[in-house]
C-alpha cells in the first residue's frame, strides 16, 4: 500500500508520516528532506546526474552512502532548497529516485507533489493544511527564531511552491483534504488510521 501526504510548509506531514509509518510498519519517505539533500550537494558542488538519495529502513537520509540527516534542518538549506525545487531538471531527478524508493514496497511518502506527479495511483492520499500563523508558530517551536520572520519566510514559500510551473503544490482531485489547525498530532494521526482501515477494507472487497 502506498499513502501520499502533501501540503504546504509546517501543516504537520513529516510528524504524521513518520508516527503512520510507524504504527503501520512502513517506510517513511521524507521527500523534503530529500530536496535538502539535493540543496547540501549543490552547495558542495555535485553536478546534478551525480546526485543519489536514497532514505534507510531507520529513516536516515543517505547522499551518495553518507548520512548526512544531521546537516538537513538548517534554515537555509530550507531556503536552498525551495528554490531548487522549481527546478525542472531537479524534480525530474528527484522524482525518478522517489518512485524508485518506493517500488514494491508499502510506504508513507510525504512532500508536495506526491499524490498528483510522485505516487498518483496511491491507494490513500491526503492534503493536510492548518492556517498560516498556526504553521509559523509549530516552525518557531521547532526552530526558534523570529516570529515575523518565520511567517514571511512560510508564505513566501507558499507562494513559491504554489505557482511554479513544474508540480506545483495542489491537491490531488481524489485527496482527502484534512485541516490539522485545532488538532493534536495524535488526533490526526487516530484519523489517518481510519481512513487507512476504510481503504483496506475497500480493497479488500
Amino acid at each position: 500500500m502506498k499513502i501520499a501526504i502533501d501540503g504546504p510548509a509546517a501543516a504537520g506531514k513529516t510528524t504524521l508520516g513518520k508516527k503512520l509509518a510507524q504504527t503501520l510498519g512502513f517506510l517513511f519517505v521524507p521527500t523534503g528532506a530529500m530536496y535538502r539533500a539535493a540543496a547540501l550537494a549543490a552547495h558542495r558542488g555535485f553536478r546534478l546526474e551525480e546526485i543519489d538519495i536514497t532514505v534507510t529502513e531507520a529513516g536516515k537520509i543517505l547522499l551518495n552512502g553518507e548520512d548526512v540527516t544531521a546537516l538537513l534542518s538548517s534554515p537555509e538549506l530550507d531556503e536552498l532548497s525551495s528554490v531548487l525545487s522549481a527546478d525542472s531538471q531537479v524534480r525530474e531527478r528527484l522524482v525518478a529516485l522517489q518512485r524508485k524508493i518506493a517500488e514494491g514496497r508499502d510506504v508513507v511518502m510525504e512532500g508536495r507533489d506526491i499524490g498528483t506527479v510522485v505516487l498518483p495511483g496511491a491507494e490513500l492520499k491526503i492534503f493536510l493544511w492548518a492556517t498560516l500563523e498556526e504553521r509559523a508558530k509549530r516552525r518557531q517551536r521547532e526552530q526558534g527564531g523570529n516570529f515575523e520572520e518565520i511567517l514571511e519566510a512560510i508564505r513566501r514559500r507558499d507562494e513559491r511552491d504554489s505557482t511554479r510551473a513544474c508540480s506545483p503544490l495542489k491537491p490531488a482531485p481524489d485527496a482527502v483534504f484534512l485541516d490539522t489547525t485545532n488538532k493534536t498530532p495524535e488526533e490526526v494521526l487516530e484519523e489517518v488510521l481510519k481512513m487507512v482501515e476504510e481503504r483496506r477494507a475497500r480493497m479488500g472487497s
